[in-house]
């Protein structure tokens, strides 16, 4: 778990990156209707979690930054009985005063007086920009006096880059119970289920082990539908013979991860699923290979381009010199989607991939992203070899960058073709 020391440590960071005479304000979610009055599963935002580790909603964070001091103020719900009934039990301002190491402590209901007496002077106001946000758009009418107005969201975002040992602790802990879900999957007896059972193995393994949501809409993709990237219907039967594209990774205390494997319905790989699955994954691990301190992940892109590029022309799938091949793209048709992403209390980490000057950030220590090299080939290709045709395999894992090289955060899920089919053969 974080401790309130690191929450504030965090808090301390960002406020040495505000200007003087300048007032920031960092809202939490707000609660989303899904339909009358019933609301979909309430989640912080991310932001707001990442400072605070508070996961109540109707919560604001304030910074007052004069010359010489920086003063921290938090709004939280105050507690009624009639909405405790309905939605719980708030924490309060009294117990929020003795968790949250902050200055000062209010109820949210006096957040639209207090906002203006604070802003009384300011020279910059800091906030998130979402125009969509009617907070945001209140606080314009108040910020006509504010010589600027910046984004708070782009500061935190590239904090969130870095990641705390104990962040990274709760990463593994969310891989160590995807591990299970994985694995549960991959030793069940398959043919002639429907892929949503196989979602529901998942998720019954997520929230089993203290994962109580997944960190995204887990794919599993049997046969031609691994070929569509972000296919989430998962209502198809799954056929002997074909593969299943499992994309799912959980949550766990906000922290996420993602982790794809590919494999088949009858638990036996066939001579043609095997050169595809061979080439990805051996792509995969050339690329993991080269990840350590000041390497970019274009470089990791280029390579990955360059090897299953490579690999397609020895296997027909593509004709012709790869130089020109890839110059002209035509390994986009295959391999459409970058080689991984930032990972953290996000799925898809907001942290920047350039800095101020658009220039590409490189990899450093305390960085996690995943690499997943892919091939996609539709069932209607004709201009690639049949046995090939309607096949999709994703291999992905979650990596951490170290001082000299980097830790594979997720190396305990199986994944070469004979600890797949070992693990299934043992079940």
């Amino acid at each position: 778990m974080i401790k309130e020391s690191e929450y504030k440590k965090r808090r301390d960071t960002l406020a040495k990156k505000l200007s003087n005479n300048s007032i920031a304000i960092v809202f939490s979610s707000e609660q989303t209707t899904r339909s009358n009055d019933t609301e979909y599963p309430y989640r912080q935002a991310s932001n707001f979690y990442y400072l605070t580790g508070f996961k109540e909603d109707n919560a604001h964070l304030v910074f007052l930054k004069t010359k010489n001091k920086v003063k921290s103020i938090m709004f939280v719900q105050k507690r009624y009985q009639s909405i405790e009934l309905w939605s719980g039990e708030r924490l309060g301002v009294k117990r929020a005063k003795k968790r949250f190491l902050v200055d000062e402590v209010y109820v949210s209901d006096d957040f639209k007086t207090k906002i203006k007496e604070f802003m009384a002077g300011k020279k910059h106001l800091y906030s998130d920009l979402n125009p969509k946000d009617k907070r945001v758009k209140k606080l314009l009418k108040l910020s006509r006096n504010f010589k600027t107005h910046q984004n708070i969201s782009e500061i935190i975002q590239k904090m969130r880059l870095f990641k705390s040992s104990a962040e990274i602790e709760l990463i593994k802990e969310a891989i160590n119970i995807t591990t299970k879900a994985h694995h549960r999957v991959m030793s069940s007896d398959k043919v002639d289920k429907n892929e949503l059972e196989l979602q529901a193995m998942i998720e019954y393994e997520f929230k089993k082990n203290g994962a109580y949501s997944d960190a995204y809409t887990s794919i599993v993709a049997c046969g031609n539908s691994a070929n569509t990237l972000h296919y989430i219907e998962n209502n198809k039967s799954l056929v002997e013979g074909e593969l299943i594209l499992i994309d799912a990774g959980c949550e766990y205390n906000y922290y996420a991860s993602d982790i794809t494997r590919t494999i088949p319905v009858n638990g036996k790989y066939t001579d043609s699923q095997r050169e595809l699955y061979n080439l990805v994954l051996e792509t995969q691990e050339k690329i993991i290979n080269m990840i350590k301190p000041n390497v970019k992940r274009t470089s990791l892109q280029k390579r990955a381009e360059k090897l299953l590029t490579k690999g397609m022309i020895k296997l027909g799938i593509l004709k012709g010199d790869y130089k020109k091949l890839i110059k002209k793209q035509e390994h986009k048709k295959y391999y459409p989607h970058g080689i991984g992403h930032w990972m953290g209390i996000d799925v898809h980490d907001p942290a920047p991939y350039k800095d101020d000057k658009e220039q590409e950030i490189p990899l450093q220590k305390g960085m996690v992203l995943t690499i997943e090299p892919g091939l996609y080939i539709d069932k209607d290709d004709k201009s690639v070899p049949k046995k090939y045709r309607g096949i999709g395999i994703r291999i992905e894992d979650d990596i951490l960058v170290t001082k000299d090289g980097y830790e594979n955060l997720s190396k305990s899920i199986a994944k070469t073709i004979e600890e797949i089919e070992d693990i299934y053969l043992k079940s």
